[in-house]
C-alpha cells in the first residue's frame, strides 16, 4: 500500500462521493455512474484511480463488473493517519 497513492486517490470529490456509495456495499458500474450522474468512461477513470491505490475491489459476475471498498486498506490508513496525531498523553 502507497499512502502518496491512497491519498492522491482520495483528494478528488468524485471519488470520494464514489467512495461513501461503496460503503453501502456492491455495486455494478452502470449503477454507480448513474447514482454518481457521470459517463461510463469518466467512472472508469475514476474507479482506475481508487483501483491502483487499492482502495476499491472489482469482481465479474455474468454481463456485470462489481466494485466494493477494499476495508482492509482504509484500516492501515486510518493507523497511519492516527499515528501522525501522535500520543498526546505522553507528551511532556
Amino acid at each position: 500500500m502507497s499512502i502518496n497513492k491512497i491519498l492522491s486517490a482520495l483528494a478528488d470529490n468524485t471519488r470520494r462521493v464514489i467512495i461513501m456509495k461503496l460503503r453501502e456495499g456492491k455495486i455494478n458500474s452502470g449503477d454507480l455512474a448513474e447514482y454518481i450522474g457521470i459517463s461510463p468512461q469518466a467512472l472508469s477513470y475514476h474507479l482506475s484511480k481508487l483501483k491502483k491505490a487499492e482502495l476499491v475491489n472489482e469482481s465479474k459476475y455474468k454481463n456485470y463488473i462489481y466494485y466494493e471498498l477494499n476495508l482492509s486498506v482504509l484500516g492501515e490508513l486510518i493507523v497511519w493517519l492516527d499515528a501522525l496525531k501522535g500520543d498526546k498523553d505522553n507528551e511532556a
